[in-house]
């Protein structure tokens, strides 16, 4: 039986689309060659001013080492809570499922704005109890991700569970396995590329949010994807096309790195 091959016409129909799609992101990298000090095409010079910009001014360093810290916060504390909201649907089928779990997605449906709007409010009344966890603290921006991305996480664990032989837990379960065993031995470890997955989504959704961060931060909790913001919106600095072009690089390397990875494991499966 040979494998299905698409023809020309599709190869070429989704080449097309590709760079279609890929062209406005191709279209920063010549600007952030640029000398000028605005977003412009280089005009036959070209210059890395902008790039040394990214190492020499520390307002960059500080905004990719606070969302680094921010999304592998966020990341765990979504995940781990997004795992064991999962294990307890699908472990023990409580009444009205649809109904938890349509409130647990809410997030994923109420506006954003009203969701930044309401995080405000909690994260400005926190900030009366406790300094370290408010408004305008990477806690709080913190805390504010994970609200917003755990319907994500939950969504990608209920799928893993659903791929899940329950007649391997109803056996453990008859061999007399705890509760805590049956999640901790038979049913995690059938999971956990599901759960690898859902903590490198909420990673990523936490690195590029950006409309409740701009809510919930002023002048200390400044991210990435805010300072990005900043200067499109004040000075239009062209050292965001060079961030742009780094993170571009970075997104693409790491996906042939998947590729290549995915590939190998597919031929020693065969």
């Amino acid at each position: 039986m040979t494998a299905h091959r698409p023809g020309l016409i599709a190869l070429t129909a989704a080449v097309l689309v590709a760079v279609f799609l890929l062209m406005p992101l191709l279209a920063v990298v010549p600007v952030s060659f640029t000398p000028a000090r605005y977003l412009s095409m280089p005009n036959g010079h070209y210059s890395l001013v902008h790039y040394q910009q990214l190492f020499t001014n520390p307002d960059w360093g500080n905004s990719i080492l606070l969302s680094i810290r921010i999304g592998v916060v966020s990341s765990a504390i979504a995940t781990t809570l997004a795992t064991l909201f999962a294990l307890g649907i699908w472990m023990f089928r409580p009444r009205f499922t649809a109904a938890i779990v349509g409130f647990v997605l809410l997030p994923m449906i109420v506006p954003p704005v009203v969701s930044a709007m309401t995080l405000y409010f909690l994260l400005t009344a926190l900030s009366q109890v406790s300094n370290l966890v408010g408004y305008d603290t990477w806690l709080g921006v913190a805390l504010a991700h994970v609200v917003m991305i755990v319907p994500f996480c939950v969504v990608l664990i209920l799928v893993a569970l659903s791929q899940v032989d329950r007649r391997i837990d109803l056996a453990a379960r008859g061999m007399g396995a705890t509760v805590w065993q049956r999640a901790t031995k038979i049913i995690l470890p059938n999971i956990k590329f599901g759960l690898l997955t859902a903590a490198m989504l909420s990673f990523v959704l936490s690195w590029e949010e950006i409309g409740v961060t701009l809510f919930i931060t002023s002048v200390n909790a400044i991210t990435l994807p805010r300072l990005m913001w900043s200067g499109v919106r004040d000075n239009i600095d062209p050292a965001i096309a060079s961030i742009s072009v780094v993170l571009i690089a970075l997104t693409t390397l790491i996906l042939v790195i998947r590729m290549i990875y995915s590939s190998m494991r597919t031929r020693e499966g065969h």
